[in-house]
């Protein structure tokens, strides 16, 4: 018995070749609108729905597909005699695939200027219906909603002249999955305008921060268990991740990835790829352990491995620039988890292929963003989200990049140009340190990170501690705080321990007491006026 197929796509990439296919097997075209002129023009038997229904399309469009001959014909079981029956007494045909694809509401409110009544007539009503009809009837109707599925669905059919079970299955759920894609994102815009605000404006006012927020992510991996073994794990995506973050790397070599391999990744990819030289970047524990930039990839790994050889063991190690053999040598002489890098010479892939051990490590490959005006195109979030109790926390980024010209020098001592470029370096790194931040800096490479702790005192004792373990000197250096300096002994610290500069942002009530410490020490103090907490 011939299927009929009902199509009616707003997309309608490779809807003709599939439609042309449909019929060669044999298939009966139901279609509306455009679409259903589209198969006709090309040469294509095609019945419109309004004939089929017997009932016309009304309303602008709006009223066409919500009639029982649709409806009935999509959620009948054939499984059921008092279906089949009750169907067959009220003339309705069954539908054995449905091929929709919703209005592009999505892409109508991503434009700038984009009215609410453009956003509301692209809405999708009918659509929507018939996908949960024909979704809910899995085993009796194919429901196509992307046109990747078109060439699944033809070498089903072509072969065996039916869908099997498991892809209609799989059909339903991206399916539903669909309509929760596209019920979430008409439920962010609405429910981010404000009505009074925007009343006489052409386009809506909204909040950044919907009354409802409806995250949907989709599922890029199972994990082996979470931050501990006791606890499971998986890896998700957002429905459109920005280019050049983490979801996109490609694994070229190691064993899986784990949940902690995945959270001191970002940190390291998000961290290295801030700079526009060559960069290294070394993390452990979601920590930078060491930061270094350099003339090439390698001169910025000895650099930044240099800073903590300790922490580095075990450590994540991420790159802005492609790896050659050169460096691929040196970092094979440690052991480590993680290597990120934009690209990889063959040399280099050999160095990591070349014993049982190295295979284990896990190397991935990311392409860099190319850059733009958004944080989209930078590869970043817009948005960080938190997870606590029965909630969720949810901020804007902290993408704040420091330029020069944004420096307010408060102290009498002025800077040098080098110790400005190295304040600014510091000050890149202590963005990607937990708090409490202190990071001494030099000539473009971490000397001491202290990080994590509760008092900033001892986040400079211990910064301070790790280069004298590593046999590091600390005079001369530039120090950055991602806060304020309550009082003035935190400074006092970090001089002593040989700064000769600090950047903070400032904003304490004892501003002036601290700066006068910084005078009385003959040390640069500068303010950035922007505070990097990071918990």
């Amino acid at each position: 018995m011939a299927l009929t197929a009902l199509i009616s796509v707003s997309d309608k990439t490779g809807v003709l070749e599939f439609a042309q296919a449909l019929h060669a097997l044999g298939t009966k075209l139901l279609s509306t609108g455009g679409t259903a002129k589209l198969l006709a023009d090309a040469g294509l038997p095609v019945t419109e729905v309004a004939e089929h229904t017997g009932f016309p399309e009304m309303l602008d469009g709006r009223v066409k597909t919500l009639h029982p001959k649709i409806h009935g014909g999509l959620l009948a079981r054939r499984d059921l005699p008092e279906h089949v029956a009750a169907i067959q007494a009220h003339g309705i045909d069954p539908i054995d695939l449905l091929i929709v694809n919703l209005y592009p509401f999505e892409a109508t409110v991503a434009k700038a200027g984009c009215t609410l009544e453009d956003a509301i007539e692209n809405i999708d009503i009918g659509g929507p219906a018939m996908v949960r009809s024909a979704a809910k009837n899995w085993k009796d109707v194919g429901v196509l909603t992307d046109a990747s599925q078109y060439a699944v669905a033809l070498a089903e059919l072509k072969a065996d002249g039916q869908l099997s079970d498991k892809t209609k299955f799989a059909f339903s759920v991206a399916a539903f999955n669909r309509i929760a894609d596209y019920d979430g994102a008409i439920s962010d815009y609405l429910s981010a305008i404000d009505f009074d605000a925007s009343i006489g404006q052409p386009a809506p006012t909204r909040s950044l921060f919907p009354a409802q927020s409806n995250g949907r992510f989709v599922k890029v991996q199972d994990l082996r268990y979470g931050e501990n073994p006791h606890q499971q794990a998986a890896f998700y995506r957002d429905l459109h991740p920005a280019p050049g973050s983490l979801v996109s790397a490609r694994q070229l070599q190691g064993k899986e990835l784990s949940y902690n391999n995945i959270a001191d990744a970002d940190a390291a990819w998000e961290c290295v790829k801030s700079f526009d030289v060559p960069a290294c970047v070394i993390v452990k524990h979601a920590n930078p352990c060491g930061v270094a930039i350099g003339k090439d990839a390698a001169e910025a790994y000895g650099k930044a491995f240099k800073t903590d050889p300790t922490s580095a063991f075990g450590g994540i190690i991420a790159f802005n620039r492609p790896v050659d053999g050169d460096t691929a040598q040196a970092i094979a002489k440690q052991f480590v988890e993680v290597l990120m890098a934009p690209g990889y010479t063959p040399e280099a892939l050999e160095v990591f292929q070349a014993t049982k051990a190295k295979l284990n490590v896990r190397v991935l490959e990311i392409a860099l963003p190319q850059g733009g005006t958004s944080d989209w195109d930078n590869g970043r979030n817009a948005m960080d989200v938190k997870r606590v109790g029965s909630g969720l926390l949810i901020q804007t980024a902290d993408n704040h990049e420091l330029a020069a010209s944004e420096l307010k020098v408060v102290s009498k001592k002025q800077p040098t140009p080098q110790q400005l470029e190295d304040l600014l370096f510091a000050w890149k790194v202590a963005k990607y340190v937990k708090s409490n931040a202190i990071v001494f800096c030099a000539d473009g490479m971490t000397m001491g990170v202290g990080a994590g702790q509760m008092s900033r005192l001892d986040s400079a004792r211990i910064a301070s501690i790790k280069a004298e373990h590593a046999g590091l000197s600390l005079k001369n250096t530039a120090v950055a705080s991602d806060a304020f300096f309550p009082f003035r002994d935190g400074l006092d610290v970090v001089v002593d321990a040989g700064a000769s500069c600090v950047i903070q942002p400032g904003g304490s009530m004892r501003d002036q007491e601290v700066i006068d410490a910084a005078d009385e020490r003959g040390v640069v103090m500068v303010l950035s006026g922007v505070r990097h907490f990071r918990h």
